[in-house]
Parts: structure tokens; sequence; C-alpha cells
């Protein structure tokens, strides 16, 4: 079966954001390159300033989902992630908890984890990076309940 990695651009704070991921979900992060690290193509100089940015790194969050991301170089526009959500499906109540609160501190919170009612319990929120994300728990009791 074919899996969904989610891959997230930013704009100088990769390094950073990633190893805030990773305080949350653990693991470890097999690769994280720089820019400065590539071979240098067509003669191009890499500007100073763009040589220690995360040309790309990965975090395994379970053992068929991975999370990607590097940052952007030189003067490539950039918006910070208002177009998409990362969207996690716990397994618990209580990991639905404890990822909602490891991700959303320092964070936005739009929408507070909740009992819904198409019978998940669900929440959103805007990390401190700018990352939406949605955190549900499926209860199978309850999802018995709404088909």
């Amino acid at each position: 079966m074919a899996t969904v990695n989610v891959y997230i651009t930013f704009n100088g704070n990769c390094r950073q954001a990633f190893e805030f991921y990773q305080s949350v979900f653990g693991g470890e992060i097999p690769y994280m390159g720089t820019f400065g690290e590539m071979p240098a193509s067509d003669g191009k100089k890499l500007p100073e300033e763009d040589k220690n940015r995360i040309m790309h790194v990965c975090l395994p969050i379970s053992k068929e989902t991975m999370l990607m991301g590097s940052d952007i170089m030189g003067d490539y526009p950039f918006k910070e992630g208002n177009n998409y959500a990362i969207s996690i499906n716990a397994e618990s109540k209580g990991e639905a908890n404890r990822l909602f609160e490891g991700l959303s501190d320092e964070g936005i919170v739009t929408m507070p984890l909740q009992d819904t009612f198409w019978g998940a319990y669900f929440g959103m929120f805007t990390d401190k990076f700018g990352i939406q994300w949605m955190v549900n728990y499926d209860d199978p009791e309850k999802m018995q309940q709404h088909p």
C-alpha cells in the first residue's frame, strides 16, 4: 500500500523545526543535509548565507510515515504554511492529547481537542513554526454510533 509523506518548506528555521518535532515524536533523524554539502552545479557559487540552510531532512513518525522538509534558498518566494495541514490519526485518546499538547506548545490553538458530533476526538492548531495541524482520534465505540 502507498504511504503519504508530508514535506514542509521553511524559511531558514528547518533545523529548529525538525529538532522540535523530534522532541515530540521521538526517534532519530536519519538524514539532515545542508545546501553547503551539495556538489557544485554548473560552476555556480552558493551564497554563503545559504550554505547552512537545510537541503533535505527526514524524520520517521511510524513505519509507514516520514515527515520531510527543507529550507528555501536565496530569493525563492516563501509563504508560511497556510495552504495545508498535517493530519494525525492517533491510536488512543491519550496519544492524541500528548501529541496535541506537545506540538501546539507556543502555537495557536484554533480548535481545542474535543469530542465532535461525528464521533471523533479532534482538534486543530498552528504550531510555533506556522504549520497547521489536525489531531484526530476515532474512538471505535463512538464510531459505531456514528457511521
